[in-house]
């Protein structure tokens, strides 16, 4: 993936170091504690300033590393940026391919991988940021990451959930309808609330991003799917309060670092576009 990947991530600006592939010593080690500090404190930075606006000396600042052991690992700031996307990627990816290999029956399958879906909007804020900037780059027509990890990370959860959805459809747990409109269903909804939630604190003077309004919309997600998409309505409703007592809110970790009740990611200097605001703060979805 490395190799494709760092091919596909250009303009970002400051270089260092020789320009080495993916197979050299730069991207080999990876069982190193000083390469771990520093894609986390990659991924913060990227996260935050977006790759043009990042700097390798901060980076390394943050890892608690000097800048020559930071070009060791990593040729170039491109080559850098492109595995912390990877590193975070791969994680969201193994996260939701788990959920589709638990025991259960479809229909349980997807209302679980709906209500992780809500979870990593909510808490994975930095691959949020992150995939919303590959997205800007995508529409002005700028090479990157993007189109390689759909196909490697989205690609096969897509094709596991449409697994899903029609095992349930033959076996008469589910409705006889659209896979795709399921998952819209399914998920579209959770990236919608998250969007417009400066919509909602405005129209009804409520903070969607509370503790107590995020609790009640992760039931109120199940319970509808439950009712929408189970041909048997009771059953629906027991297999979606099931899934809901197996993953309260308390277990996907903290929401809400260092903002009292309320939440909301900060969004990348060079990465304008939709997200949510809340006291001056953007947050971004997928």
């Amino acid at each position: 993936m490395r190799r494709d990947l760092g091919a596909s991530v250009k303009g970002g600006g400051e270089k260092g170091g020789s320009e080495k592939g993916w197979g050299e010593k730069g991207g080999g080690e990876k069982g190193g504690e000083s390469r771990r500090r520093i894609l986390d404190a990659a991924l913060s930075e990227f996260a935050a300033k977006g790759l043009a606006g990042s700097r390798t000396e901060a980076i390394a600042t943050a890892a608690g590393v000097n800048k020559a052991l930071l070009y060791y690992y990593f040729a170039s700031k491109e080559e850098l940026y492109v595995a912390a996307l990877e590193m975070i990627s791969e994680r969201v990816r193994d996260t939701t391919m788990a959920v589709f290999m638990r025991e259960g029956s479809a229909g349980e399958k997807v209302l679980r991988s709906a209500l992780s879906h809500f979870d990593r909007i909510l808490v994975q804020q930095e691959f949020q940021s992150l995939m919303q900037q590959e997205m800007i780059r995508m529409h002005k027509g700028e090479s990157g990451a993007l189109p390689i990890l759909i196909k490697r990370v989205f690609e096969p959860l897509l094709i596991m959930f449409r697994s899903m959805v029609r095992e349930g459809i033959a076996s008469g747990e589910l409705i006889d309808a659209d896979w795709q409109q399921i998952q819209l269903a399914a998920l579209g909804a959770n990236v919608l609330y998250f969007l417009s939630a400066p919509v909602w604190r405005i129209v009804m003077g409520t903070e969607p991003m509370s503790l107590e309004a995020l609790t009640e919309r992760r039931r109120l997600l199940l319970e509808f799917l439950g009712q929408a998409i189970f041909r048997d309505r009771q059953r629906g409703g027991e297999v979606a309060a099931k899934v809901l007592a197996d993953a309260p809110i308390g277990d996907v970790g903290s929401p809400f670092p260092n903002r009292g009740s309320t939440w909301a990611a900060q969004a990348p200097e060079d990465a304008a576009g939709p997200g949510t605001w809340n006291d001056g703060s953007k947050g971004r979805t997928e």
